[in-house]
């Protein structure tokens, strides 16, 4: 489905990625770990065409994707979950949904994905009148996330999603990342929370200082001692 052949990404004069190839295959959970400030998100933001590889390219179903805006590669069929939520904190829960949905015009099948997210996340259904600023972090993030299936992508990019929440609404977020998974959306996950992220991906990767050092099955690297020491505090 994706596929991340060699690209070097900047920030001007500094290499953020270095040579990252990745794949990732229809129906799968796969996870980027590693360390702050390895350049996970900036992997992310590559794919989507945030910021654009000055070497390698990225293949969409095995269509060249690199050059694309980021509207048009949301058009083809994947989504971002930021990290840090950025959902628009005036705007009430149904209208920053409304705003998934903006480049669709499928009426009725926007009608039955706000149905989908009501029911992956009941309580934004009770707030849906509410503003999103008003929400508390952990309805934040199931708000941000069902911003982005209300584009109905193939593939889902989440950046850290755990991140600055507390452990039983992590738990809620990471179920409903397998739900999500289960009903037909494949999954890209960032995440420093490597234990969690393991426990619900099919294969993995550890990225370190802008390159992959690392990849197998999620069971393995479970298992690894290397990464058992480094990332999951063992």
């Amino acid at each position: 489905m994706l596929e991340v052949k060699g690209i070097d990404t900047y920030y001007g004069n500094i290499q953020a990625l270095r040579d990252v190839s990745l794949r990732v295959d229809d129906g799968e959970i796969v996870t980027l770990i590693g360390a702050n400030g390895a350049g996970k998100s900036t992997t992310l933001m590559t794919i989507c065409g945030i910021n654009r590889p000055r070497k390698g390219e990225i293949l969409w179903d095995g269509m060249p994707i690199h050059e694309l805006p980021p509207h048009e590669i949301v058009r083809l069929g994947i989504s971002q979950v930021p990290e840090g939520r950025l959902i628009f904190p005036d705007l009430s829960v149904r209208e920053n949904l409304d705003l998934g949905a903006f480049l669709r015009n499928d009426v009725q099948g926007i009608k039955e994905d706000m149905d989908y997210v009501f029911d992956l996340f009941p309580i934004l259904a009770q707030r849906r009148r509410q503003t999103g600023g008003t929400l508390s972090g952990g309805e934040q993030q199931m708000l941000a996330i069902s911003r982005a299936l209300m584009a109905r992508p193939k593939l889902l990019l989440l950046d850290e999603p755990s991140l600055g929440l507390a452990p039983i609404i992590i738990q809620q977020i990471f179920q409903i990342i397998q739900r999500v998974n289960a009903n037909g959306t494949t999954v890209f996950l960032v995440e420093q929370n490597a234990n969690q992220a393991l426990r619900i991906a099919h294969r993995g990767y550890v990225m370190e200082n802008g390159r992959i050092v690392t990849s197998d099955s999620a069971e393995n690297l479970l298992q690894s001692e290397d990464v058992r020491s480094a990332y999951l505090g063992m």
